[in-house]
């Protein structure tokens, strides 16, 4: 399980840019509402004034916009300013693209003030930079024509009056408002991410060193405890698993110490049994308790490297796989048991001898007691080697197989020594493999017997 994500500070960095991105996103959203509200009402609000007052004060004309109007051809529409003019259609250019939006604020507006209001319709017409109506414009509304590009017509018509015209600027645009939060936006993340990414570093760094040192503790292993670094909680972390790891390896320590004070104390009055049997006349009986001496012997032996398996004191070196394994069955040879092995070349292996031996003569020993002989393959690959030991016994239940590596598991439910051990052998070829970095299996093979396959990484 892993303790701590491998690249901290990236994902906190990541989920602060998505929270600082969802943030201006709702920031743009509101701001993006009023501006289109305040945009609304600088067109609604003038419009709906110069209405009011045009309808409440008829007299108030100017001569001069008067005599211009009399020059107007009845095709033509004085855009540029409020006047009413006889017109029966809508003096609207066709093909506009109205806004419905403004019309609806138009209308409200009048309504509140009790004007009378049958039609309001407004469009926006595109402006060319060149067009000729802005000579006759004041100089600042055609500069803001020809950079927005844009402008509102607006007509609206009363009963019994006729058309009110007018024009109006608009942007229609959002870009400089978009500009500015892009801006804001890059100088949030300047200011709020490289200080996330400074402090996520400096926590993450310690805590990673924790989580390698915590997924790769072993007894086995002599490191020293781990620099205390970082805030005060991670330091106070650190400082708690090195407590731990010392009081982890005292106990160890403490019980390796206790083993071998036990060992001593048993063996010591072995040896004295076997001393005083040679003196039993009988040589049937001296010879069943030698057999149990040495029986008592070879069960205290697993016990003891079943129990110290975790801290085992021989170091990892090179070894020859294939001639390990051959000089293992030699000695089964030696004692007249059917074992075969087929040679394979040189096979270069990293491993601790003693326990691989022991591991594969435990194997072979259960393969001769149970099957009457054992076969023995070395099948070495580009990632692994198998070691597998061939017997032709009466193989082992299918729902029985995973029993059989529990230490002190026999799966003859008797106590006769002719049957077997006490269930040690296959528990600690198990957990010589396990510590080897390797994988033990067991399976019955189709012609009969059971296959006990060792693999190894290489």
């Amino acid at each position: 399980m892993k303790l701590l994500p491998r690249n901290l500070p990236g994902q906190m960095a990541v989920l602060v840019a998505l929270a600082l991105f969802v943030a201006q996103a709702i920031n743009f959203g509101f701001t993006l509402h009023d501006r289109q509200a305040f945009r609304l009402e600088q067109v609604v609000g003038p419009v709906s004034a110069r209405i009011i007052d045009a309808t409440q004060n008829p007299r108030a004309r100017d001569p001069v916009i008067d005599a211009r109007l009399s020059e107007l051809r009845p095709d033509e529409t004085p855009w540029d300013r409020f006047r009413p003019r006889p017109q029966a259609t809508n003096p609207m250019p066709a093909g506009l693209s109205r806004r419905a939006d403004v019309e609806h604020g138009i209308r409200r507006k009048l309504t509140e003030a009790g004007i009378a209001v049958s039609e309001v319709v407004a469009a926006i017409r595109h402006v060319a930079p060149d067009d000729p109506r802005l000579a006759r414009l004041p100089r600042y509304r055609a500069q803001r024509l020809r950079m927005t590009g844009t402008e509102m017509l607006i007509a609206i018509r009363q009963p019994g009056t006729g058309w009110w015209v007018q024009s109006a600027s608009w942007d229609d645009s959002d870009w400089s408002i978009m500009r500015g939060l892009i801006l804001q936006t890059l100088v949030l993340y300047a200011i709020v991410l490289l200080p996330v990414l400074w402090a996520t570093r400096r926590i993450a760094r310690p805590l990673r060193t924790l989580t390698n040192a915590a997924e790769g503790f072993h007894p086995a292993d002599q490191q020293g405890p781990i620099e205390e670094s970082g805030p005060h909680d991670v330091r106070t972390l650190i400082a708690a698993f090195n407590q731990l790891r010392t009081r982890v390896l005292a106990m160890l320590d403490e019980k390796d110490r206790m083993l071998g004070a036990i060992g001593h104390d048993l063996r010591t009055p072995l040896a004295a049994l076997r001393v005083r049997i040679e003196s039993v006349e009988d040589d049937d009986d001296r010879t069943k308790m030698a057999d149990t001496i040495d029986e008592m012997n070879g069960t205290l032996d697993d016990i003891l490297s079943l129990a110290r398996l975790g801290r085992p004191s021989e170091p990892v070196t090179e070894v020859d796989l294939a001639a390990l394994v051959d000089a293992v069955v030699e000695d089964f040879r030696d004692l007249g048991k059917p074992v075969e092995f087929a040679e394979v070349d040189r096979l270069k292996m990293r491993l601790r001898p003693s326990l691989m031996r022991r591991a594969v003569r435990n194997l072979i020993e259960n393969a001769v007691k149970y099957g009457g002989g054992a076969e023995v393959f070395l099948r070495p690959s580009a990632h692994a080697v198998e070691i597998t030991v061939c017997d032709n016994g009466p193989g082992i239940p299918p729902e029985r197989i995973g029993e059989v590596f529990e230490a002190f598991t026999r799966l003859e439910s008797s106590r006769n020594k002719g049957t077997g051990g006490i269930g040690l052998g296959l528990a600690l070829a198990n957990a010589i493999v396990r510590e080897a970095g390797g994988d033990i299996r067991l399976t019955n093979r189709p012609d009969g017997g059971l296959a006990a396959t060792i693999t190894l990484p290489r």
